[in-house]
């Protein structure tokens, strides 16, 4: 707090003692402890009246929803693994002009659109034997 060593602390004392004397001397410790004491329970009072008036205004809810944002921990490794995907390269897609981005939404992996293409292509051929049915069943019912 003021940064005073023993030393000089001693020479206070050697001077107080002096100027003050030594029968005078406890009763000026003992004041000035109780001011000391007094200053002290003030700055306490203080500071708890601050950390309420913080609380109550939601500055703790806004100071852990800010430092969550910003966590260096959880950046650093969406950074990385955006950084490390790389996909399926060939010789050919290197000397090919970049395609266009994928959109921010659409985090698919290569086994997700291989899924996605299965179910386009089976969707497809149900498609087909639908409509072979119901040219079949047109078919039937014109022939009836």
């Amino acid at each position: 707090m003021l940064d005073i060593g023993w030393t000089e602390l001693l020479v206070i004392g050697i001077v107080a003692l002096i100027v003050v004397g030594p029968k005078d001397l406890p009763v000026m410790f003992r004041t000035l402890g109780k001011y000391t004491g007094q200053a002290r329970k003030m700055a306490r009072e203080f500071s708890r009246a601050m950390d309420e008036a913080a609380d109550e205004a939601g500055v703790k809810d806004i100071k852990r929803d800010l430092n969550a944002m910003t966590n260096p921990k959880d950046m650093g490794m969406d950074a990385l693994k955006g950084a490390t995907d790389f996909g399926d390269w060939s010789d050919e897609d290197l000397d090919a002009p970049p395609k266009a981005k994928p959109k921010a939404s659409d985090k698919s992996g290569p086994a997700t659109r291989k899924l996605a293409e299965e179910r386009a292509e089976k969707a497809a051929r149900l498609q087909e034997s639908v409509s072979a049915k119901a040219a079949k069943s047109d078919t039937d019912d014109t022939a009836a």
